[in-house]
């Protein structure tokens, strides 16, 4: 793990990069076409809270991809009370956030949230956090597994 970490606040629809406490750059981004926080899989919204890099794929449809630990703890409680989650699914995303892999991303809380390029202008994602193509090599050969990523609302 990196000493880098992500700052993405959605209001703004910016993405900071921190070393530390140093903020290395701040770029725009595109989000998902919902505003709200993410509830369940198809309503193409941006997740807030707090994640990890859990996955990385140099050759995406997406260009780079950098997946992020969504479900997250919150979401699976939430997901259990309102029964869009089984018993068994809140427990393997529980073990997966515990052991810091991705948690099952194949739930009806929706997965496969990350980051990514390209962007065109407007907000276009199911989710996701987008930018240019140069931007997401850039943070991509930055960022490590395991490296934090908090989005604001």
């Amino acid at each position: 793990m990196s000493s880098c970490r992500v700052v993405v606040t959605k209001h703004t629809k910016t993405l900071a990069l921190f070393d530390g406490d140093e903020e290395v750059f701040r770029i725009p981004v595109v989000l998902g076409r919902n505003p709200i926080d993410k509830h369940r899989e198809g309503d193409l919204a941006t997740p807030v809270g707090e994640f990890y890099i859990c996955y990385k794929n140099p050759d995406s449809k997406y260009h780079r991809f950098l997946g992020l630990s969504y479900p997250h703890l919150d979401a699976a409680e939430r997901g259990l009370r309102d029964r869009l989650i089984s018993q068994t699914e809140y427990d393997e995303i529980r073990d997966a956030i515990a052991g810091k892999k991705c948690p099952p991303w194949k739930t009806a809380l929706g997965g496969e949230v990350g980051l990514h390029g390209p962007s065109p202008n407007g907000d276009w994602t199911h989710g996701c956090i987008a930018m240019t193509a140069e931007q997401i090599e850039r943070l991509y050969d930055l960022l490590e597994i395991g490296d934090e990523v908090t989005i604001l609302p």
